[in-house]
């Protein structure tokens, strides 16, 4: 469907990995960085961590809290959306009871209840299951499958398939004609839980879900189930648990949690970019930076993307120098219209979720190393970019450039997992690359310089094929190393373009094969539609 492939940034036609792993995150340190990501990205939001409900999940909750997450969902075992796989839906999770339980009974003992929400979902469908889950713990509650219900899903779980047969998850104009569904249901349907839970609460003395938070005492384990063969098994202490709390402590969320937003780098640049916001002048800027300045430019892309959406600015319009070692996150999210030059180095995740800005980096001016030999940026950058331009000057770390779907890079090396899960853009590497480069790997084009013959070893196949290049990708790629020479002075997009003649056939064009494919299909349809139907 063109408009999904469109909100995805991904070709009609091509099959994804959906969803892809998380390669940004392997610890709860990388997790604090994008929440701190994402609160620079948008101040206004509740960051929200969606946990299965496992056991052990409490602890986890607990580094989540630590980490600065605004909201903390507990999902049970027993929901899910249509898309699923059959088995996530059978075997993933525990019944959100005992995981909001642990989850409650965690952060109440570490004394960081008060900071997060917590959120129970998973098949919650009358207001007993409400009560239930705010005794043990959760003051809010996730209704999803119940509500569909209420406005016509019957279950059908083609949801991702595009033939949802009442119109309820499509986007044929067809089938949304069958929808019947009517805000009226929903709202009918809330009104009954709400009132259910209210004559709850009434019954158990409770005058707000604040005061219900927690009071599992409130609780019993059914007897009239003694009969049943798993009963003698049962054992419901741990579930039932209240840890013994002063006054001071708190059992919902009383407070807000310090992001660090106070310290930033961003506040001088939006200070600098005042009259680029005002009236979309043209302005530059020099500043200093260190790696105690993460998600730089985040703060002034949000400003910019507040006043004039999604298109942002003009090229070029705000145009700043740094120099030093950036910190993690350098460009995150950075939208078009800002141009961000660092000399220097970066850390990780540079340049993540980029979606317009142009990034450039380049060893400092009293570097002694050779660039194309070192690591300039770090592992995780351009993370899920959608558009924007970089050009690197040296070579960057491994996960480069993962579920890219819209940016243009030129960088002079990568390591291991290079264009993982990419679905567009486009990938210029004058160097070496690490192992399993394009796993996964459905859409968007890279390019490889490969002079030794050593990068078919190293490339995934799977999904994609080796080609050389063709006659409309020299001039696109000459180009590109053209101006990654004019604006990095790389002596290596120098030595290419004095051998243009040696080197162009030295470049590897991979080329993903549905994606390929895709285009085909697309060229022989405008072709055939340009065909004049004579009698």
């Amino acid at each position: 469907d063109e408009w999904i492939g469109r909100v995805r940034h991904s070709t009609p036609g091509v099959g994804l990995i959906s969803p892809p792993p998380h390669h940004d995150i392997y610890s709860i340190e990388d997790l604090a960085q994008l929440i701190f990501d994402l609160k620079n990205a948008n101040r206004a939001a509740r960051i929200s961590v969606k946990l299965v409900s496992e056991a052990g999940v409490g602890t986890i909750a607990t580094g989540v809290a630590k980490a600065k997450a605004d909201h903390i969902l507990i999902s049970g075992h027993d929901g899910g959306t249509g898309a699923s796989p059959l088995s996530s839906i059978r075997h993933a999770g525990l019944p959100w009871e005992l995981g909001l339980a642990e989850t409650h009974q965690t952060l109440v003992r570490n004394n960081l209840r008060g900071r997060v929400t917590v959120q129970a979902d998973g098949q919650i469908r009358t207001g007993r299951d409400l009560a239930i889950a705010a005794l043990l713990g959760a003051e809010e509650f996730g209704v999803a499958t119940a509500a569909l219900v209420a406005t016509g899903c019957i279950m059908m779980r083609k949801c991702h398939l595009n033939t949802c047969p009442v119109g309820v998850a499509t986007q044929n104009e067809e089938l949304r004609a069958l929808f019947t569904g009517k805000p009226e249901y929903v709202v009918t349907m809330f009104t009954f839980l709400a009132t259910e839970l209210r004559e709850i609460m009434a019954e158990l003395g409770f005058r707000s879900i604040n005061e219900m938070v927690g009071q599992v005492q409130m609780l019993d384990v059914r007897d009239d189930l003694s009969q049943h063969w798993k009963y003698k098994n049962l054992d419901l202490s741990a579930l039932l648990y209240k840890a013994p709390v002063d006054l001071r402590t708190a059992l919902y969320k009383q407070e807000e949690q310090d992001h660090g937003m106070a310290r930033i780098l961003d506040w001088q640049l939006l200070e600098t970019a005042q009259p680029a916001l005002a009236d979309a002048e043209s302005i530059t800027g020099d500043f200093t930076i260190n790696n105690e300045d993460r998600a730089t430019g985040t703060v002034l892309s949000n400003e910019i993307s507040k006043l004039y959406g999604g298109p942002g600015l003009p090229s070029g319009t705000i145009h700043y120098k740094f120099r030093g070692t950036a910190g993690q996150s350098f460009g995150a999210f950075n939208t078009a219209g800002v141009r961000l030059e660092l000399e220097g180095d970066a850390n990780d995740y540079f340049g993540k979720g980029l979606c317009g800005a142009e990034l450039i980096v380049y060893p400092d001016r009293t570097a002694t190393f050779k660039p194309e030999e070192n690591s300039i940026v770090g592992n995780v950058s351009f993370y899920g970019a959608t558009s924007g331009e970089a050009y690197i000057r040296g070579m960057a770390g491994e996960r480069f450039a993962v579920r890219n779907s819209g940016a243009n890079v030129v960088v002079e090396g990568v390591g291991d997992h290079g264009c993982e899960y990419m679905t567009g853009g486009q990938v210029i590497v004058l160097g070496e690359t690490g192992r399993n480069f394009a796993a996964g790997m459905s859409g968007g084009i890279a390019y490889v310089y490969d002079p030794a013959g050593v990068f078919p070893a190293r490339c995934n196949r799977e999904m994609v094929s080796l080609e050389t290049l063709d006659a409309e990708d020299i001039p696109l790629i000459r180009g590109c190393i053209e101006k990654h020479y004019q604006l990095t002075n790389s002596t290596v997009a120098a030595r290419i373009l004095d051998a243009w003649a040696v080197t162009q056939p030295q470049f590897v064009k991979v080329f993903p094969t549905d994606y390929k494919k895709a285009l085909q299909a697309r060229k022989t349809q405008r072709q055939s539609e340009a065909i004049p139907v004579t009698a």
